[in-house]
């Protein structure tokens, strides 16, 4: 068997059109697909050819959960790789979000941010 790749994320966002077009403006994704989904929620697929995030918006609002990193079955955050950092952090603040948390180490440069959901990105350039 060859390796397994990861092929999507699926997340409970409060506005899954918001977050789209956020990660369209950030990162250049496209949206594969939108619709009704589970739970009388809605859902869009958005991404690039071979991975993707599901984005789902529940039918009533949710409350926001604690830090993540201090439960189990939190998600801590999502790493993006991209060609020009400086760029994509560029992006993110034109986008009105705060980057930070910048390091540079082996094998790549990286920052990262928070979404209007709080859901952290890890934004990375490889050498």
């Amino acid at each position: 068997m060859s390796q397994a790749i990861l092929e999507h994320t699926n997340l409970t966002v409060s506005n899954a059109q918001k977050t789209a077009a956020l990660l369209g403006e950030l990162f250049g994704w496209k949206i594969r697909w939108e619709g009704a989904s589970i739970h009388d929620g809605y859902s869009i697929h958005v991404g690039g050819d071979n991975s993707y995030l599901a984005l789902y918006q529940p039918k009533q609002t949710l409350p926001h959960s604690k830090d993540n990193y201090e439960r189990v079955n939190g998600l801590n955050h999502i790493a993006v790789v991209v060609d020009d950092l400086d760029t994509a952090e560029e992006r993110v603040k034109q986008a009105g979000l705060i980057p930070g948390s910048h390091a540079d180490y082996e094998p790549g440069r990286r920052f990262y941010f928070h979404d209007h959901d709080g859901i952290e990105f890890e934004v990375v350039e490889y050498d």
